[in-house]
């Protein structure tokens, strides 16, 4: 493998971020019967309309031959239409659908269960629920589980409502992932109440959007969730990371000036925290691409984001000559193989030609 890309078609890539595209009946069909008539419906497109730009989104068999087009061995596979309902109040709807989705994302998966690794949907209002509903995936082979990012304002990231989850996610090994425009954050209202347009459209899709992963990320930290459950892992999933080495500079700058006056139930700079502990995935990302010279090297992923319409298929391989072909071979392995591998004990050993 070269770092300039003239072998690049002797990697192995994996996708860290890649989108079922959930047919539209899938709740209706799949709910007790009492959740029927609540169940959302999902759009009905026709291929080349919105998100639904290939077939694959929803026929695994599809997928596969898409990938191969794409030279991407494996994907890590979140929702589309599914993610503006982590926002739901109903808390038992919500938990109805997200088993629900669970149940046909498996056996979507099911069809290549080493290449289509599914990430489940977990409703985290009833805790003990949650948990029981991550015990049944784990078994059924998912990877991991998403929950909102955004989180009920009664349910800060840093409250001990999340206790048992956490500790059934770090004794199961399966990382917690948390994705942009899910739960209840500026995003929710574009679903259920007033859309944002014009200027302030803009300030949602950049600045607000940034600053829940960046919310979500300092209570977990600085309220010592992560201390106290050090083998739990997060994956921040299409927040991008170009942003994230700042942060944590600023984060540790404050923590070392402050913590003898004003301390906190934490042990060790913030960064140290994400060294071992999270996981950021990227995709159009050129900011990034320079700062893999220095670092995140052994946290960051890349991604596809297939089969949206900003998705890099089927020209992943040229986007990732762009932002990581200055890169030494050993550094751009990690970045499209070896840490997405590593992190969900994939079985993946030979490249797509």
């Amino acid at each position: 493998m070269a770092g300039n890309g003239d072998n690049a078609g002797f990697e192995v890539i994996i996708s860290s971020d890649s989108h079922v595209m959930e047919p539209s009946e899938i709740l209706v069909e799949r709910v007790p019967k009492g959740f029927k008539d609540q169940a959302p419906r999902f759009p009905q497109l026709k291929l080349g309309e919105s998100f639904q730009t290939h077939p694959g989104g929803s026929d695994p068999t599809h997928r596969i031959t898409e990938m191969e087009t794409d030279g991407v061995s494996a994907e890590i596979l979140y929702p589309t239409y599914l993610l503006p309902h982590f926002a739901m109040d109903d808390a038992k709807l919500q938990a109805a659908c997200f088993r629900a989705y669970n149940d046909w994302l498996i056996d979507y998966c099911s069809t290549s269960p080493k290449r289509l690794l599914g990430i489940a949907a977990i409703s985290v209002y009833d805790i003990d629920e949650a948990v029981k509903e991550l015990e049944r995936c784990a078994k059924a082979g998912v990877k991991g589980s998403i929950i909102w990012q955004a989180p009920h304002p009664d349910l800060p990231f840093h409250s001990e409502h999340y206790n048992k989850f956490w500790e059934a996610s770090q004794a199961l090994d399966l990382p917690v992932h948390l994705h942009i425009l899910t739960g209840h954050g500026y995003h929710k209202e574009s679903v259920f109440g007033n859309k944002r347009t014009g200027v302030e459209a803009y300030r949602g899709s950049v600045n607000l959007k940034l600053k829940e992963i960046i919310d979500a990320f300092f209570e977990l930290i600085f309220y010592g969730v992560l201390e106290r459950y050090p083998k739990l892992k997060f994956v921040s999933v299409e927040n991008e990371i170009g942003w994230m080495p700042f942060m944590l500079q600023q984060w540790d700058y404050y923590y070392r000036r402050f913590r003898g006056v004003n301390p906190l139930p934490i042990t060790k700079d913030p960064s140290e925290f994400f060294k071992t502990q999270i996981f950021g995935t990227f995709f159009r990302d050129t900011a990034a691409g320079h700062s893999f010279e220095w670092w995140g090297q052994d946290n960051c992923m890349w991604s596809n984001d297939y089969p949206h319409g900003n998705s890099t298929w089927p020209e992943s391989r040229k986007y990732i000559d762009r932002d990581l072909g200055h890169l030494p071979p050993e550094v751009r392995k990690k970045l499209v193989y070896s840490n997405v591998k590593d992190l969900y004990d994939i079985d993946i050993a030979h490249p797509v030609q």
